[in-house]
């Protein structure tokens, strides 16, 4: 059972994973040995999240920005999550996780691509977690790529312009289907968002930690927890509105 010192959790945790190519220099070593150890914090997240019972869990994995890197480490980083993917599947299976992805996954490598969707097939059924990996991913993108959709079925007359709610603009992104993130958080001291979720994150909260990546564990995951527990979130409201509606 979860403490009261927890309560609530949120429902969509999402994560900008960063820090790990500096947390392996600074050790004075490649930054492919960071993304590795990074991979291990992944794996000890989820399944922290998912004992928890935190419903979907959203990982910036890899930026549409990210294809600007060293062709050599963007190789080794597709070749990481293929492995990842491989080794976790059994995992995902046995503790129920879904796993999902967002982003321009066509610009992923054939073999990886290949694997990432036999995965997502198998695990479809699972119902305790969504785990969502964004991948070639970037927020203002997503964005265009919804109204261009939204404006095709206007062009079609499927919908007249006047229709188009809120709602509906986030029933063409990808998300669709998820709740809005609760509470995002990004490690390694950076202090912005980096063109992620940008539309879901109207009302999220932001949780920054000078921990990088590859250290961030179940410790410093419960340590942001407790933070997001004692915040009060009042969506417009006045702080009393809040407290006559919980109690």
């Amino acid at each position: 059972m979860v403490a009261d010192c927890l309560s609530p959790l949120p429902r969509h945790l999402a994560i900008i994973m960063d820090g790990n190519g500096r947390w392996a220099q600074g050790r004075g070593m490649g930054r492919l040995v960071g993304h590795n150890a990074g991979a291990e914090s992944v794996r000890e997240i989820v399944e922290a999240c998912r004992e928890l019972g935190i419903a979907a869990l959203t990982l910036y994995a890899f930026s549409e920005e990210n294809w600007l890197r060293p062709r050599a480490e963007v190789r080794a980083l597709m070749a990481l999550l293929k492995r990842f993917l491989q080794k976790e599947r059994a995992l995902m299976l046995k503790q129920g996780i879904r796993l999902n992805a967002i982003g321009e996954l066509t610009r992923l490598p054939n073999g990886t691509l290949e694997v990432l969707k036999k995965v997502m097939e198998d695990t479809r059924e699972g119902s305790a977690m969504t785990l969502t990996l964004a991948l070639s991913y970037g927020g203002r993108q997503e964005i265009v790529r919804a109204a261009r959709m939204l404006a095709a079925k206007t062009l079609s007359g499927i919908i007249e312009p006047a229709n188009i709610t809120e709602e509906l603009m986030a029933s063409h992104m990808y998300t669709a289907g998820l709740p809005e993130p609760d509470l995002l958080i990004r490690t390694s001291g950076e202090l912005r968002i980096s063109n992620f979720l940008l539309w879901q994150s109207a009302y999220t909260e932001f949780y920054f930690t000078p921990t990088p990546w590859p250290a961030f564990r179940k410790p410093e995951l419960m340590e942001a927890l407790r933070d997001f527990a004692a915040r009060e979130r009042r969506f417009g409201k006045t702080g009393e509105q809040v407290e006559k509606v919980s109690n």
